[in-house]
């Protein structure tokens, strides 16, 4: 990891590891997330990131390993920390029968808010969050999107530096979706650190964090993930998979895997691979598909597995 002083990062992890019991949820992970970015962690579900969400938020406690937050040490500073972070967390933790201000009004007076300046900062989330015209409707009555909305002005209602996300968008529509982020993206300054399983999601963010099994197992913007793919993927569907990569390999000197009853071939000149394939197995390969890499083929490539299949 690059070196960055305090001032500059606003999470700095070092060998930070937990087991429930004899399980190790995780392995000594190492992270750093500069002030003011967007931080995704993606894997799979078992791939340890909602214990490390719930350890950040101090949910649960940091028993090994380092992490300092907003300059803080998160082992013996965690009360302080609390006033410092916004946590949304992927079950709804709103009340459906009290209208939006309401619910607002009673997540502000838990962080210490009250009289006036408790007014002005509800009214200022309602007018952020686009929500000034439904302010007074009950949320039972909301979509999911606007029910997020109304989950993210509560979590960012203390004017916190730092707004922790557990699958923000989990549930909602592409559109909600697209809304969700635009909200966040008005708050200059705020860093964002988010889990997910979703790859679209994850392209959101500045700089990703893969995890598998409890580990780091690859780090990096999203183009930076999909560029150490390689230039192109190619697959063939076919009915004995692993006689035509034996074949490509021999043939063609490409390195040819089998995945789920399907040949991989990664190369900078898939493209030109391709046609030559088609003439030479035509009667082999049943289908064809060349692509652009994606963050899927990043987890494939760095774990031997799908990440939409462990999932």
């Amino acid at each position: 990891m690059t070196d960055r002083t305090t001032t500059e990062l606003a999470v700095s992890a070092r060998k930070v590891a937990f087991a429930y019991g004899e399980r190790e949820a995780l392995r000594g992970v190492d992270f750093e997330v500069p002030r003011g970015s967007v931080h995704g962690f993606l894997g799979p579900n078992g791939s340890g990131k909602s214990t490390l969400f719930k350890i950040l938020a101090t949910i649960l406690p940091l028993t090994r390993g380092e992490v300092s937050i907003l300059g803080l040490d998160l082992r013996s500073e965690a009360a302080a920390l609390r006033r410092k972070i916004g946590v949304v967390f992927q079950s709804p933790a709103l009340d459906k029968k009290l209208s939006i201000r309401r619910n607002l009004t009673y997540g502000g007076k838990m962080f210490g808010l009250s009289g006036a300046d408790l007014t002005r900062r509800v009214d200022q989330m309602l007018d952020y969050a686009n929500l000034a015209d439904r302010a007074n409707d009950n949320v039972g009555e909301l979509s999911g999107g606007l029910r997020r909305r109304v989950e993210l002005a509560k979590g960012m209602l203390h004017e916190p530096e730092l707004l922790l996300l557990d699958e923000p968008s989990t549930g909602l529509d592409p559109g909600a979706r697209d809304d969700l982020w635009e909200f966040l993206s008005r708050r200059e300054g705020l860093t964002v650190l988010f889990t997910t399983h979703l790859m679209d999601e994850a392209e959101r963010a500045s700089h990703l964090t893969i995890l598998h099994q409890g580990e780091v197992v690859g780090e990096g913007s999203p183009a930076e993930l999909r560029a150490s793919v390689g230039g192109e993927v190619l697959e063939l569907g076919c009915a004995e998979p692993q006689r035509v990569a034996d074949e490509l390999r021999r043939e063609h000197g490409v390195d040819a895997t089998v995945l789920e009853g399907v040949v991989r071939v990664e190369s900078q000149d898939a493209h030109a691979l391709a046609p030559v394939l088609m003439k030479t197995h035509a009667a082999e390969v049943d289908t064809i598909t060349l692509r652009r890499p994606s963050l899927e083929d990043v987890f494939l490539g760095r774990t031997g597995r799908r990440l939409t299949e462990d999932s």
